[in-house]
């Protein structure tokens, strides 16, 4: 496992690109409504990427069309988005999007509710999934361990009732976009890698209402929940210091 270790002027250009992630994701939130398509998404992504005159991580990554993936209820992650997908009064969906600047890579991702009004679990499972990428970044500092991670990840979301992903994991980042290690959202504390100053990670708590089982649709991109429950995605691009994580995705 080649672990990269970032230079600080390195990080520096991942918090530029960490920055840009953010302004489209919020960009692209703004059209998050009932009735939009999730292609109505993608064009607004492509719009802003264009605008700001950066390129974008997905598109054409081991041959993915798009620029987001947008992934509604049921859909884990890696949902491509369409002109047939129309977003209801209630759903929920998860945008992911990347971008590289000067050969760097930013990732990020939030879900979003559709509306002003969601059933009560879903929006606990958004609260609930937000929290454990937040108690998962909190665990992150040089001497920590990738399954302190993990484990405070999985502490919060099996607190309450829910289920971590198992099959898909965050991940080194920086020249490319995954790099090693990966960072699984389960785990025991004190075991695993241990973390090194200079290493840059996504953390990306993918948490099931259900349970954890997933599967790939027929497109090959596509991950659903096996027993259709509500699924939710947030992911933060962090570096690791001597006194913790600092968040290049804010």
């Amino acid at each position: 496992m080649a672990i990269v270790i970032k230079t600080s002027q390195e990080v520096e250009k991942m918090r530029r690109s960490g920055a840009v992630v953010r302004e489209i994701l919020e960009y692209v939130r703004g059209f998050v409504k009932s009735g939009a398509t999730t292609m109505d998404l993608e064009n607004a992504a492509v719009r802003k990427i264009e605008e700001l005159g950066v390129k974008p991580a997905f598109k054409g990554y081991h041959g993915y069309p798009c620029v987001l993936c947008t992934s509604i209820n049921q859909e884990v992650v890696h949902g491509i988005p369409s002109a047939k997908r129309v977003l209801r009064e209630g759903d929920i969906v998860s945008i992911d999007t990347g971008v590289i600047i000067d050969g760097y890579y930013g990732d990020s991702a939030i879900t979003v509710p559709v509306g002003e009004k969601i059933a009560p679990k879903a929006q606990r499972l958004l609260d609930v999934t937000k929290a454990s990428l937040e108690r998962g970044i909190q665990a992150v500092r040089a001497g920590a361990t990738l399954g302190d991670i993990g484990a405070a990840v999985q502490n919060v979301v099996e607190a309450e009732g829910f289920s971590v992903v198992r099959e898909f994991v965050g991940h080194g980042i920086g020249t490319s976009l995954h790099e090693d290690p990966q960072v699984p959202n389960f785990g025991r504390r004190g075991q695993g890698m241990k973390l090194r100053e200079g290493m840059v990670l996504c953390i990306e708590p993918m948490v099931n209402s259900g349970r954890p089982d997933v599967q790939v649709l027929a497109d090959g991109w596509t991950a659903v929940t096996q027993d259709g429950s509500l699924s939710a995605h947030f992911e933060h691009t962090v570096a690791v210091t001597k006194d913790g994580a600092v968040v290049l995705t804010q």
